[in-house]
C-alpha cells in the first residue's frame, strides 16, 4: 500500500481499525456473558476491508 494516501481513506482504514477491536471485559461482565465476542471482529491478514 502507498504511504501517501488521502485522507479520507486515512479515516475509513481507522474506523475499520476501530471496528476490529474486542469487546471490551467490563461489558462481558455487565452482560453476564451474553456478549462475548464481536461480530464485526475481522482478522486484518485474511479478510479484505474494500475501503478504496
Amino acid at each position: 500500500m502507498a504511504a501517501r494516501k488521502p485522507s479520507s481513506r486515512k479515516i475509513r482504514l481507522m474506523k475499520k481499525l476501530k471496528e476490529a477491536t474486542p469487546v471490551p471485559t467490563w461489558v462481558v461482565l455487565r452482560t453476564r456473558r451474553s456478549v462475548r465476542t464481536n461480530p464485526k471482529r475481522r482478522a486484518w491478514r485474511s479478510a479484505n476491508t474494500r475501503v478504496g
